[in-house]
């Protein structure tokens, strides 16, 4: 698959939409990867201890592991963290969905975004108040199911 500058404008515009809803006043720097299931598969491997591919992956900055090494980082920081995003699974939820891969790879930025700002959705409360706030991000951009 390849992604158009159109589709980059997009996910670009997505970012923005999380961010201008979420924290305002902030200029994050965040990292994207667009890759395959194969690759997907290893990162979930490796740091979920999950052996299958998925369909995004965050990785905050600000999360701390033990097993993780530990990072000098300035004051001023910005960088909110990193976005993984399997295009070859998000083709297929599309499908499965019957909405556009465009939506769907958006819907995967906003989610991953929410979890890089510390939303989580273990628990049935912190699920629908994610999915309200990402179909209500998507919206504003016109990304309908």
């Amino acid at each position: 698959m390849i992604i158009t500058p159109e589709m980059e404008k997009l996910l670009y515009q997505t970012a923005n939409e999380v961010i201008h809803e979420e924290q305002p006043d902030m200029d994050p720097e965040i990292s994207l990867l667009l890759v395959d299931d194969e690759a997907i598969q290893v990162l979930n491997r490796d740091y979920r201890g999950i052996d299958r591919p998925t369909d995004v992956l965050s990785f905050a900055m600000e999360d701390e592991r033990e097993d993780m090494p530990e990072f000098f980082v300035p004051e001023d920081n910005n960088i909110l963290g990193d976005i993984v995003i399997s295009l070859e699974t998000a083709q297929r939820q599309a499908e499965e969905y019957g909405h556009s891969l465009e939506r769907e790879i958006c819907f995967l930025m906003v989610h991953g975004m929410l979890h890089l700002l510390g939303y989580d959705h273990g628990e049935e409360s912190g699920r629908r108040e994610m999915r309200a706030k990402e179909e209500r991000i998507l919206g504003r951009l016109g990304l309908f199911r």
